[in-house]
């Protein structure tokens, strides 16, 4: 299983999970075989700053993403990885470890809506 992981840092495991998933700098991608995590890479986000619908759910899906993990996503975001057939869960804080432990121990699950003191902060169409 590809896990993504929205975040703030390149730092890998240690990196905050972003609470905005379109708008953050990097996603912290993770293989995980059973409860072990395999391998962790850092990828930049191309769209940082600046994206369109669909491009970074695409970019992600390109990846190979079986899993999204991030701390908010907008319903049209949500719509393009539901198209993929990746899982999302958002609600996610603290570090990627710490988010990724949560997921795998199936604590961490669904789409909660953002918050209603971010909307004018970010776009909810992905």
């Amino acid at each position: 299983m590809r896990i993504a992981v929205s975040a703030d840092s390149k730092d890998g495991l240690n990196s905050a999970v972003s609470p905005h998933f379109g708008r953050c700098p990097y996603f912290v991608m993770l293989d995980v075989e059973g409860p072990n995590i395999i391998r962790v890479e850092t990828v930049a986000n191309p769209y940082y700053g600046n994206h369109q619908p669909g491009q970074v759910p695409d970019f992600i899906h390109g990846q190979k993403a079986d899993v999204m993990l991030s701390g908010g996503m907008g319903a049209g975001a949500v719509s393009f990885f539901n198209q993929y057939g990746i899982e999302v869960a958002t609600g996610a804080s603290g570090t990627v470890q710490e988010a990724v432990d949560l997921y795998l121990a199936g604590s961490l699950r669904g789409v909660q809506p953002c918050c209603p003191d971010d909307a004018g902060h970010h776009h909810h169409n992905g």
